[in-house]
Formats: C-alpha cells, structure tokens, sequence
C-alpha cells in the first residue's frame, strides 16, 4: 500500500546557483521547496521560478510551513540569515522542531557562533553543521523508460548530534542529499570545508596571479607549454577553475578570510597567506569588467587567458590611479 504521508516540505535561503541546484533536486524526488525572495535580485526571483520553487511573502511564512530550512548564502550573510529565522521564530508561534542546516562556507567558530545565536533565543531549533563540497547538483540523465534519473551531486558531509533521520521521510531527504555524517561536534563539516576549499580555491586564486603576471611579462603561451609539459593536470584544472571563478569572486573574499580565521584559530598559523588570497578575489571582484560577470549570462573572462588578460589591465589602470 502506498504511503500517503504528506512529503516534508524544505525551505532554502536563499536561491543563488547552488541553492537553486538543491532546490531542483528536491522536487524531482518528490519535496516541496519555498523560499522567501522578499528584497531579492529580478534574477534570484527567476531563479526561483525556473526551478518550481514556491515564492512565499516573509520569512515567518517559512518558518511556519517548513520543516527544514537549507541555509545556503555568500558567507558573508551566514549569520544575518540566521538571525533572521531566528526572529520570525521569535514569539512561539512554532511549536515543533524546525531543523536548521547551515551549509555555507564559514570557520568552526562561525558555525558555533550561529549555534550560540539559536540557543540565546530558546527557539525551537535543531542546528546541523554541513558544508558543500562541490559544484551545484544538476540533472546528469533524465529518466528513461523506467530507468532513474542521474544527478551529478555535490559531496555535503554534515557534524553535530542532530540529523534529518528523524523526521518521518527524513532518510528518504538525507539519502536524495547524500547527507554524510562525520562527527557529532559542531563545527567538524564546517573545518572540513575550511581544508578543502584552501586547496581548490586556493590554486585558482595561484593561478590567476601567476597568469595575469605572465601576461604582462609576455611569457604566457611559454608557461602553458612548460605546465602542459610537465604538470598538465595544473593546466588543466586553472584552465577550467579561472574561468569560472570571475562572477563568485565576490562571495569569495570573506570565504578566504574564513579560512584565514581557521587556520589560524584551530591550527595555530598566521593569518597572512589567507587575507593575502582574499585580495586576490577582491580585485576581481572590483575589476570593472570581470567584477560585473554573472553566473548564467557570461560575456567575459570565459578562458583563463582573457581573465589574465582583463586582470593585467585592470591592475595597470589602477596603479596608474594610484601614482
């Protein structure tokens, strides 16, 4: 007999590119999604749109439909979002358990502050730590004749003692997400993101520096011959990671800090290496061209070239600023 339990119903905050790849995810196995885009960009209420999303007016209307809530944002707005459930809960007008995901790009204490902001208000609130390890989810094979479709899926390993498990189709969401826990402490998902991120994004800000310099000295093509010669998979993999980089740079900048604020505070380094990279994707994301690229709708910086290219003029034009 087929069961006829009502699917839980997710809230995202909010519907950039990876939130909005989640949120498809979801309905195509059967879960409703809302969001609020109150004070939203044109292009994050289309997002939304085009992905089924339902459009509610406030953040109270989210909490009080929604069983989880995804929080999925620059890392900059980690914990304005947070304060922001945290007050449409204000007043007890929930009374069961609304479990929180954060899933953005912070340093373990971040994470434990956010916690901290929960517990003050006494809300009803079960905080789960997660990260995304990996780009957006996104429909790899559409279902054919009876077969499943296949999704190309980010890696998300969450910490703490919460899980998802424990709402009625709770195993069903956790296995769509291919939620994997590997700890019981807060803070653990979060540091993981911390490590990986510092290596991936870490290199494509290496690499953007190192081009754009290469092109100003006239050795560009001499480098790709040498890397291709002798580490190809690094030409590789700057060839597809800068590119791709110019329209996150902005979101970006404080991720580094974050890692900064990690390294520095749970493995004893100096804060320099980070907040140095964080000034890699701040002029990108300054540069006036590169800085106004949009995911979606890209003009230029589509080749590791042309980004070295548009960086080494914007830094000229800025020294000559500045003298």
């Amino acid at each position: 007999m087929a069961s006829t339990s009502i699917p839980t119903k997710v809230g995202i905050l909010s519907l950039g590119d990876m939130g909005a790849g989640i949120a498809r995810l979801l309905i195509a196995h059967g879960f409703p999604v809302s969001t609020n885009c109150q004070g939203r960009s044109e292009d994050t209420v289309e997002r939304a749109r085009n992905a089924g999303v339902e459009l509610l007016s406030s953040d109270l209307e989210l909490v009080q439909q929604c069983s989880v809530i995804f929080s999925v944002v620059p890392p900059r707005d980690a914990e304005a979002t947070a304060q922001r459930v945290v007050d449409a809960l204000s007043g007890g007008s929930r009374k069961e358990t609304l479990y929180y995901v954060d899933l953005n790009a912070v340093a373990p204490s971040t994470c434990k502050s956010i916690v901290a902001l929960f517990e003050k208000a006494r809300v009803p609130v079960k905080f789960i730590d997660a990260c995304i390890l990996g780009g957006p989810p996104s429909l790899k094979k559409a279902n054919q004749e009876g077969g499943e479709a296949v999704w190309d899926q980010p890696s998300i390993p969450i910490s703490g003692p919460h899980s998802l498990t424990s709402l009625p189709d709770g195993e069903k969401l956790a296995s769509v997400l291919q939620l994997r826990s590997i700890s019981e402490e807060i803070g653990a998902a979060s540091g993981l993101k911390m490590c990986f991120a510092s290596i991936t994004k870490g290199f494509t800000a290496l690499v953007t520096q190192s081009f754009t310099t290469a092109h100003r000295l006239g050795v560009v093509d001499e480098l790709k011959l040498e890397l291709n010669q002798m580490v190809p998979a690094m030409l590789t993999r700057g060839e597809k990671g800068v590119p791709g980089m110019p329209p996150k740079a902005y979101r970006w900048v404080r991720e580094m800090e974050e890692i900064s604020k990690t390294f520095h505070e749970e493995g004893g380094w100096d804060r320099t290496v980070f907040e140095g990279i964080a000034g890699v994707y701040k002029a990108v994301a300054e540069d006036g061209v590169l800085g106004q690229e949009k995911i979606g709708k890209r003009k230029r910086g589509t080749s590791l070239e042309d980004v070295a290219s548009l960086m080494a003029e914007g830094l000229e034009l800025k020294k000559k600023k500045t003298e």
